[in-house]
Parts: C-alpha cells; sequence; structure tokens
C-alpha cells in the first residue's frame, strides 16, 4: 500500500508529467514570467468553465478575497457579515481593512452559513455579506442573494473549497459556485482541488464596472503604467503558475469526480456506524470534497470523542486534519472587534467534533479500506 497522505500532489503530477514540464518549460523557454499570452489564456479558460464574463488572477485566495472588498468602496467600521467556521483569511482580509466582521452561525447539518442567522445579523451598517463554500459544498445562495436584494448589500463568494461545484436553483437552472454573486473568490493552494504548484488566486465578476476597479487594485491601483488612481496593493498570479493551472484546469472535473466516488466509498463504510455523521448533502449542490469530514458525536453513547480519534489515527500513520479546532470568534486576533461577544451555539460545537479524513484525486481503495477499519476499531475499541 502507497503511504497515506492527506493530499497526495506528487502521484497526480506524476500521472500527467510530461503535459505539466511542457508547459513549464515553455514559460522557462519564453522567460515571460509575469503576464503575457499564457496568463491571458488561463484567465479566460477559467471564465469559460466557471461561467463569467471576467476572471482577474492574483497572487493568493487571501488577496482576491481582500481586493474584492477594497473595490466595494467600503469605510472603516462597515459591517461584513461571515461565518466564524471557516479559515482564518475569510475575515482576516475584513479585518485588515478595519471593516467589522459580523459573525454568524452556520447550519449544523451542510456548515454553511445560516440564512435565516444573515436576515436577523442585518443592520444599517452592514454593506456585505461572504458565504463559504466549506469542505466543498455551496452555502445556500439562492437565498443568500435574495437577502442581499432585499437589504441592498454586496455578496462575496468565498469558493476555495469549492471551485468546480455545481450549485441548481429552485427553478432548475445549474451554475458554478463563485458565478453567483456580485464577486467570487478562489485560492489555488496546492492542496485546492484546482491547486497550483505554489500560490495562486482569482477573482469572478460579471460586473463590467468591477472587473476594472478589480484590475487596477491588484496591480499598484494603475489605469495605466506609472498613473496609480487608487490606493492599490501587488498580487500578480506568475505565469509558471498560470501554465500549471490551465493544464490542471482541464482535468478539474475529473478530479472533482475522483473525490465524490471516494467520498460515496467512506459513507458506504460508515454510514450505518453509532457515533459517525457522514457528510450532509444539499440537495441544491454537488459536494466535490474539498474535504471529506466526519462528526464525531459523543452524545450518541460511543463515548468517543474527536481528539480521541485523531490521536488513535495518528498512532496508526494515517493523516487527518481538523479544520477548524478554534472558531474565528474565538481566536485572539479578533479580540479588538468584539469576537468573543457573539454566541455561536452550533459553531463551538462543530469545533469540538469536526475531523477530516484524507481525500484526494489518487485515494485508492485499499488505502480507503484502511482507513476506514481503523476509524472504525476506534469507534469499537473499549
Amino acid at each position: 500500500m502507497r503511504s497515506l497522505q492527506m493530499v497526495d500532489t506528487k502521484t497526480q503530477y506524476l500521472k500527467i508529467k510530461n503535459e505539466l514540464d511542457a508547459a513549464v518549460l515553455a514559460v522557462l523557454e519564453s522567460s515571460r514570467f509575469i503576464g503575457g499570452t499564457v496568463l491571458d489564456d488561463f484567465a479566460q479558460n477559467l471564465a469559460t468553465y466557471i461561467g463569467v464574463k471576467y476572471v482577474v488572477p492574483c497572487a493568493n485566495g487571501t488577496d482576491a478575497l481582500q481586493i474584492a472588498l477594497m473595490a466595494l468602496d467600503l469605510k472603516p467600521g462597515d459591517e461584513v457579515i461571515t461565518p466564524s467556521f471557516t479559515y482564518i483569511a475569510t475575515v482576516e482580509a475584513a479585518a485588515i481593512l478595519q471593516l467589522q466582521p459580523v459573525f454568524v452561525e452556520v447550519d449544523a447539518k451542510t456548515f454553511c452559513m445560516d440564512a435565516d442567522a444573515i436576515e436577523k445579523a442585518i443592520t444599517p451598517k452592514t454593506k456585505v455579506i461572504v458565504p463559504v463554500h466549506l469542505y466543498g459544498q455551496a452555502a445556500d445562495m439562492e437565498r443568500i442573494m435574495a437577502i442581499s436584494k432585499k437589504h441592498n448589500v454586496y455578496v462575496i463568494e468565498d469558493n476555495a473549497q469549492a471551485i468546480g461545484c455545481d450549485y441548481t436553483f429552485s427553478d432548475g437552472r445549474v451554475v458554478k459556485t463563485g458565478s453567483i454573486a456580485h464577486i467570487g473568490c478562489t485560492s489555488f493552494y496546492p492542496s485546492k482541488n484546482l491547486g497550483a504548484f505554489g500560490d495562486g488566486g482569482a477573482i469572478f465578476t460579471n460586473d463590467d464596472a468591477l472587473v476594472e476597479k478589480l484590475k487596477m487594485i491588484a496591480a499598484h491601483g494603475q489605469s495605466k503604467k506609472y498613473y496609480h488612481d487608487v490606493v492599490g496593493c501587488n498580487s500578480r498570479l506568475d505565469t509558471v503558475q498560470a501554465a500549471v493551472l490551465d493544464i490542471k484546469l482541464k482535468y478539474l472535473d475529473e478530479y472533482n469526480a475522483a473525490r465524490i466516488k471516494a467520498a460515496d466509498y467512506y459513507d458506504q463504510a460508515f454510514r450505518d456506524h453509532a457515533g459517525i455523521s457522514i457528510p450532509y448533502r444539499a440537495a441544491y449542490s454537488n459536494h466535490v470534497f474539498h474535504q471529506y469530514t466526519i462528526l464525531l458525536n459523543d452524545a450518541k453513547g460511543t463515548g468517543k470523542s474527536r481528539d480521541g480519534l485523531n490521536q488513535y489515527l495518528a498512532g496508526k500513520d494515517v493523516p487527518s486534519m481538523i479544520y477548524y479546532p478554534v472558531p474565528c470568534h474565538r481566536q485572539k486576533m479578533f479580540d479588538s472587534f468584539g469576537g468573543n461577544s457573539f454566541n455561536l451555539p452550533v459553531t463551538d460545537w462543530l469545533s469540538e467534533r469536526v475531523i477530516s479524513l484524507p481525500i484526494h484525486t489518487e485515494l485508492d481503495a485499499e488505502q480507503q479500506d484502511f482507513i476506514i477499519s481503523n476509524v472504525i476499531d476506534y469507534i469499537n475499541s473499549n
């Protein structure tokens, strides 16, 4: 059996090594490391795939979120509604700009923003809602966009964990996550479903005016070279990464299908075991399983804890991860924003019980059987 990893980027690379090596070598031979047709082609191909008019590549997913917020002409103290049960970058991007994070509860089944909680959190100072498509499953975007329209606030999708995910509206229309809100953001961190060989990110929009601001902000606020109209930043996706991503984009649906197949295998094995709750799959979203995250609920009478399973698996050389052990509202960095004043019992409850098992495009049945048997052995042990 091959050694277990949370994400097997090397085996994925070896399967398309010739294509990737040729693409990188072409960039090296051209010596065009910033910008150029390779970057433009990737941006256009990604826009076509996502179903948006524009893609603005940038240096990483955190920059994508920050640039998106900067483009909306917000002022310090303006409120940004965000989940606390997410990676820190979602909220950090707002805090950097001295915006006020307003943490809301997540749905206990989907782990994504609870639309009812959003509605209750709206105030006259609310300017933006930032739903996170956590672990590869979409938030309830139809309801979120209805709330946005009702209260005239922007929505920025954090699509870093769900690129390629399909969202189905109640009228049967199917679109990609990242294309639904006013702005979508993603990350190309190597472990992502569409991962680069380093850092990278992108911003999506259909808005003709917004795209010009997004491009300017990402390039030092320039309207043209050496003419700076707004305060911006320096956030570029380099050409080598664009070349790699353009090749891997062709395989994204195949990669996501492999993740879903692996998740189905896990589901079948764990479905009937007391104490394990398998990932919920919402009817409106085809979960693309950036993470396969189970709940260990000791309230079911097993007496088995998430932390206990984490330690047990480590002793068997089975990797696992806890995303996220400390929710954002309880992080020290948000003390000055009143983080601890938010009462989020579902978020706290999940943070004590979730654990993610290995899932990636190269996971095979032998590896999964080994993982599954060790999880079940722990659950069944005295």
